[in-house]
């Protein structure tokens, strides 16, 4: 039994991590069209409407991907966790629904018209389309991460023969972490989204497309970064402070803190041991782990030991948080590199260009860090304190399940790597068609200045 509920999880883990790589972008990436087609609409200048007939193929690709690796998901709460929906299932059926009903929809209904509309529709129409798929992209997020948020931190609910009978709507959909989840998530989504657009941008720009459209992008990506990291630090200190309340264990495993104690050092590096209970090599700051988490040098945080009854891996889950940080401070050092090239040089180095370029989906690594800090973090329970991992997996045969972790795990690799080639390969044809176009198709100098 042990095995299938070790490649039941596996399976689910490559499920969410694949799916969740594309809905990143998009959330975020619908509201920067947005933007690029309001200045398009206000200023007239083509340079705008040019970024964004560029960047709405990129997203019509992205979020076809995401809605195909989506409807996977829903199958494994049949196939993989039949527990799951009998225990839990009058809160996550409707929340669920209200996803399809409130965002999916709306995606649908307008997403033609976005994508086809440009030269059919009036302006202001094809406008309000953009901006109402870029809402429609935050309310699937909206419902999705208040559904997540609750089996994190459950409230407005009681069991009733062992299954869960919703009391409150209100307090099930903003449940305690939620305010917290939701923005921190979408903060990753826009940085997810900005070095998205600032590594194909620079790619270009390395290509030798010496247009203005890659090079205003690419600046806006940077601006926006800088705007954004700084506050995705604040929500995520916020957040962290919102773990330590409501799931101290995960915290402690974070911060790879085994016994109770006071003026708890943060660890850069150590190598936790879990069947000793220590850690090896320990490169730590004194006692500012303590300060982060408690905002006091000599605040207490509970240690590992305190929850012997269920308390999640901790190497996974140390390690993926400062894969997530480390990440988070190299995205702000590049916004902050770049703002200055912008601002004060008026050019980018072509060093900064290979580096933006190589670091085009560091919010996906970093976004996939923190879920996994977030869902390792609450093991052993599938829904805190409620339903145990154990007690929602299938009892199919081990081999069914590793047959279609097999199968998955082919199939996604596939389409990964052809995305990834697909970008880049749109990216750098927009360079040649640039180049090669006839003259009197290319906008004249004096419209380019910006």
């Amino acid at each position: 039994m042990a095995d299938v509920i070790m490649l039941s999880r596996i399976q689910f883990a490559l499920n969410i991590s694949f799916h969740i790589l594309f809905p990143t972008i998009t959330i975020a990436l619908c509201w920067f069209l947005a933007y690029f087609k309001i200045r398009y609409d206000i200023s007239q200048h083509p340079v705008w409407m040019r970024i964004y007939r560029f960047w709405v193929k990129i997203f019509a690709l992205t979020f076809a991907l995401g809605v195909v690796s989506g409807i996977t998901m829903s199958f494994q709460f049949g196939t993989n966790w039949p527990g799951f929906m009998e225990k839990v299932g009058n809160i996550a059926g409707p929340l669920l629904g209200y996803e399809v009903m409130t965002a999916f929809f709306l995606e649908a209904t307008f997403l033609g018209i976005m994508l086809f509309g440009t030269n059919r529709v009036p302006a202001w129409l094809h406008t309000t389309s953009t901006i109402i798929v870029a809402i429609g992209t935050t309310l699937s997020a909206f419902w999705i991460l208040s559904l997540n948020s609750w089996m994190q931190t459950p409230a407005g609910f009681e069991m009733r023969d062992g299954v869960a009978h919703a009391l409150d709507w209100w307090a099930i959909i903003f449940n305690p972490s939620f305010p917290y989840r939701f923005a921190h998530m979408m903060l990753a989504s826009g940085l997810t989204a900005c070095f998205f657009i600032m590594g194909l941008s620079a790619y270009r720009v390395y290509r030798g497309d010496a247009k203005k459209a890659p090079l205003t992008a690419l600046r806006t990506a940077i601006v926006a970064a800088m705007v954004l990291t700084p506050i995705q630090i604040f929500v995520g200190d916020l957040h962290g402070l919102n773990t330590l309340e409501h799931q101290p264990q995960k915290v402690a495993a974070m911060e790879g803190v085994w016994e109770t104690e006071q003026g708890v050092p943060l660890l850069l590096f150590a190598i936790p041991d879990e069947e000793n209970r220590t850690n090896h090599f320990e490169i730590g700051i004194p006692k500012l782990a303590s300060i982060i988490l408690t905002h006091d040098p000599d605040g207490e945080i509970q240690g590992l030991n305190e929850f012997r009854s269920g308390h999640p891996p901790v190497a996974p889950v140390f390690y993926a948080f400062r894969v997530m940080v480390g990440l988070g401070l190299l995205m702000l050092l590049m916004a902050a590199v770049g703002s200055y090239f912008v601002w004060k040089r008026k050019d980018l180095p072509m060093w900064y260009l290979k580096t933006a370029t190589a670091t085009t989906f560091i919010g996906w690594v970093a976004t996939l860090a923190g879920w996994y800090v977030t869902e390792i973090g609450r093991q052993p329970y599938l829904v805190s304190g409620v339903l145990k991992t154990a007690e929602a997996a299938t009892t199919i045969p081990s081999g069914n399940v590793a047959l279609s972790l097999a199968l998955y795990a082919s199939v996604y690799a596939f389409l990964l790597v052809a995305y990834i080639r697909t970008v880049f390969l749109m990216a750098r044809r927009s360079v040649e068609i640039e180049e090669y176009q006839p003259e009197e198709l290319r906008i004249k100098p004096a419209l380019t200045t910006i």
